[in-house]
C-alpha cells in the first residue's frame, strides 16, 4: 500500500515564484482652460459680434466710399435707420469750371436704393446758364427714374439760377422751403458788357483785330457796340429768358394760368421769404428742418425709420498737404465761384470794411 501512488496535489513551493512588476502608468495632466468655462463664454460672445458686426457693414455700407467719391455724413433723424433722407447741396456760384461736386452728389444718391427721398440744399447767387440747366436736368432725372421726392430748403441766397435749379422739384405741393431770412428770385437773363474802349483811347490804344466777319468781335469790350450787335444780343436773351420762365411754369404751375403774376415776378427782382411767398415763389418759410419732415412724408416715412445723410467734398492731395479741412476752416481757399459770390449783393450780419475775400468751409 505503500508504493501506491497518493490522490492529494503536489504542493507548489511558492516561495520560489516571483510576483510580475505592475505595467507603468504615465498620467499627462492637461493644462487648465484659459479662463475656464469663462472663456468659452467669450468665444461665443466673439463669434456674436463677429457676425453682428458683418450685419452693421452690410447695413451700413454707404458709408463707405471711393476716396474721390462724396463722403456721406450723418445729420439728423435715427441713426439706427436704413432708409435715408439725402441732402444734396448746392453751394456758392454755378459755373462749368465746378469740380462736379453736386453732379457727384446726385450720382451717389443714384446708386444707394436705401434713399427714398432727397432734400435739395441751395445756397446759391445763381451762375451760368448751360450749368444751372445742366444740375436742373439730373436732378429732374434722379427723381423720375428713382421716383424720388425732391424739397428744396433755401439757405441765405436762392437767386437767377440757383431759382431754376429749385424748380427740379416738380409740382408736387409744399416742397419749396425759404428760410425766414432768404433772399430768392432774380428770375432773368443777364450777358454781361463792359465798354472800356475810351479808357483805351485815352492812352492812345485801339482794337486792330482781324475777324472773318464783322460780327465776330460783338460784344468786345474794346469797341462800342453797334445797334446789330445789341439787337442780336437781345434776341439771345429773350430766348433763354422765355426759356427761363418755361422752367419756372414747370414748378410753379399756377404762373401757367396767370401770366401777369409770372411777368410780375420776372423781372429780375430779388424778393425776402415773405415777399416770395406773397408772390407764390415759394410754398412755406421754414428751416431744413422743416424741409426734412416734408420729405419723409412725400417718402411716406416717418421721421423715426428714416435716417438723414448730407455729403462732403473729399479732401484732395493738395489740400492734405496744405492742412486738409483745417485749411479750408481758416479762410485759405480762393476759388472761380468765390469771386463770382464778391459780386453778389446780400446783406451781412456783419461790422467790417474788409469783404469776404476768402471763403470757408460750409458746415457738415
Amino acid at each position: 500500500m505503500a508504493n501506491e501512488p497518493s490522490d492529494a496535489a503536489t504542493p507548489i513551493d511558492l516561495g520560489t515564484v516571483t510576483a510580475a512588476p505592475h505595467p507603468q502608468q504615465i498620467i499627462l495632466q492637461q493644462p487648465a482652460p484659459l479662463l475656464g468655462r469663462l472663456g468659452k463664454v467669450l468665444l461665443v460672445a466673439l463669434g456674436v459680434a463677429v457676425l453682428i458686426i458683418a450685419g452693421l457693414v452690410g447695413r451700413y455700407r454707404s458709408y463707405f466710399s471711393a476716396d474721390d467719391q462724396p463722403q456721406e455724413r450723418f445729420h439728423s433723424l435715427s441713426r439706427d435707420a436704413t432708409e435715408k433722407i439725402a441732402i444734396i447741396s448746392v453751394d456758392g456760384a454755378i459755373i462749368e469750371t465746378d469740380d462736379g461736386f453736386v453732379k457727384r452728389q446726385i450720382d451717389r444718391v443714384r446708386e444707394d436704393e436705401d434713399v427714398v427721398a432727397v432734400v435739395l440744399r441751395i445756397d446759391s447767387p445763381g451762375g451760368t446758364v448751360t450749368a444751372s440747366d445742366y444740375l436742373y436736368h439730373h436732378l429732374r432725372k434722379l427723381a423720375d427714374d428713382r421716383d424720388l421726392p425732391i424739397v428744396v430748403s433755401m439757405g441765405s441766397l436762392c437767386a437767377s439760377g440757383g431759382y431754376y435749379v429749385a424748380m427740379a422739384a416738380g409740382k408736387e405741393n409744399d416742397v419749396i422751403f425759404a428760410e425766414p431770412t432768404t433772399w430768392t428770385g432774380s428770375i432773368g437773363v443777364v450777358i454781361p458788357h463792359y465798354d472800356i474802349s475810351g479808357l483805351l483811347g485815352r492812352i492812345n490804344v485801339k482794337d486792330d483785330s482781324v475777324a472773318s466777319g464783322p460780327l465776330k468781335l460783338m460784344a468786345s469790350p474794346t469797341r462800342p457796340m453797334t445797334d446789330e450787335e445789341r439787337k442780336l444780343l437781345q434776341s439771345l436773351v429773350d430766348e433763354t429768358f422765355a426759356a427761363f420762365k418755361e422752367i419756372v411754369i414747370s414748378g410753379r404751375p399756377k404762373f401757367k394760368d396767370d401770366p401777369q403774376a409770372l411777368a410780375a415776378v420776372s423781372t429780375g427782382q430779388i424778393f425776402t421769404a415773405k415777399q416770395a411767398l406773397e408772390n407764390g415763389l415759394v410754398d412755406k418759410i421754414g428751416f431744413i428742418e422743416r424741409a426734412i419732415e416734408r420729405a419723409a412724408e412725400l417718402a411716406g416715412r416717418s421721421t423715426e425709420e428714416l435716417r438723414c445723410v448730407r455729403y462732403r467734398r473729399p479732401t484732395s492731395f493738395f489740400e492734405a498737404l496744405m492742412g486738409g479741412e483745417a485749411s479750408a476752416r481758416h479762410g485759405l481757399v480762393l476759388d472761380p465761384t468765390t469771386l463770382l459770390d464778391l459780386a453778389t449783393p446780400r446783406a451781412y450780419y456783419l461790422w467790417t470794411w474788409l469783404p469776404a475775400a476768402m471763403t470757408s468751409a460750409r458746415p457738415d
